[in-house]
């Protein structure tokens, strides 16, 4: 229930103890003080029913009762809680003994008050609980509306940040924001007949457009080049996975993180002659090894300044003779299989 609409009228109270005569006196100190909504029960095994039907605000119990004692009921509302839930147990007891109030607050009891207690005392100190539980769900509701826009400032800056670098990315006459996004989409088919998650799969389609970012540092005439490339212009061509990795940079999205793992590692080979950092086998990351195949199918099945479309068919030959060399074997096998047969045309 919500405090703030009135402390007395609608704050929720739970009373257990074993003695009936306990409980109506407990109960008339709560009605003299406005409280309308009050539970009670003189078995403590009805406890976790009646807890779990009201919810309730403050729980006042007895500390010695037969069946179920009030330190096992002190650490059962304890394990209830949500993390950072203050909710204020009152251990009402006739043992007045130092060990009894010890071991009352060491299982998490809020307070312990000793039999005959001043009526008015425990009134107060009710009032007192609830007051610092409202306070509570007042902080908490804050919080939680503080870490939403948090969450959803941050999911903005993030994608502004991810269409930037994509803007930027297709920038690039040599390639297209459809070839960025086809590759994206394959990808994340890839990845999930690979046995990959959705979460994955989801992220992989989102960070594989960004592939190529790197391509930024590298000049046009070297890009668009429609003849062989001279050695000296291939390592030109080779620093854009360094080069787009850093453009990214170190970041807590996961998104972009993927996405610079991918920029670094798509031009690795299976077989340890790739670049940057000639990666061999599993040493690469999946993702990189994912966007390499479908990267090398859309480029080759798709006409460049410097080169015709290939047929579909070229494409698939190409791939099958360099699985194991270039390409992930197993992944080459799946995107032939459960990738291919469903892209369109």
């Amino acid at each position: 229930m919500n405090l703030d609409e009135g402390l007395l009228r609608g704050a929720d109270v739970l009373v257990v103890d074993d003695e009936p005569a306990n409980v109506a006196l407990v109960q008339s100190i709560l009605e003299r003080n406005g409280f309308t909504r009050i539970r009670s029960t003189t078995d403590p095994r009805e406890f976790r029913t009646l807890f779990d039907d009201t919810r309730p605000d403050i729980v006042l119990l007895d500390l010695h009762m037969p069946y179920v004692g009030g330190l096992e009921l002190v650490r059962e509302v304890c394990g209830l809680l949500e993390p950072d839930e203050y909710l204020p147990v009152l251990v009402l007891s006739a043992d007045v003994t130092a060990k009894a109030r010890r071991d009352a607050l060491s299982a998490g009891a809020t307070d312990f008050l000793t039999k005959p207690f001043d009526t008015t005392e425990v009134g107060l100190r009710v009032l007192n609980h609830l007051e610092t539980r409202r306070i509570h769900l007042r902080l908490d509701g804050q919080r939680r509306e503080l870490d939403e826009l948090i969450l959803q400032r941050t999911a903005e800056l993030e994608v502004s940040h991810l269409e930037s670098l994509k803007r930027l990315h297709n920038e690039f006459r040599d390639e297209t924001s459809e070839h960025t996004e086809r590759v994206g989409t394959m990808a994340a088919m890839l990845g999930r007949a690979a046995g990959v998650g959705d979460d994955l799969a989801d992220l992989i389609a989102r960070a594989a457009p960004l592939h190529d970012l790197g391509k930024v540092g590298v000049p046009d005439a070297v890009l668009l080049k429609p003849g062989k490339l001279s050695a000296e212009e291939f390592d030109l061509v080779r620093t854009h996975t360094t080069i787009g990795a850093r453009i990214i940079g170190e970041t807590t999205s996961e998104v972009l993180s993927l996405a610079r793992v991918i920029a670094e590692t798509h031009h690795e080979r299976w077989n340890g002659e790739g670049y940057p950092a000639g990666l061999r086998g599993d040493a690469i990351p999946l993702p990189g090894r994912v966007v390499a195949v479908c990267d090398v199918f859309d480029a080759l099945t798709h006409e460049r300044p410097y080169k015709r479309p290939w047929t579909v068919e070229e494409a698939v030959g190409e791939l099958v003779a360099e699985r194991a060399r270039f390409f992930d074997p197993d992944l080459v096998d799946l995107f032939v299989d459960k990738v291919l047969p469903t892209l369109p045309g």
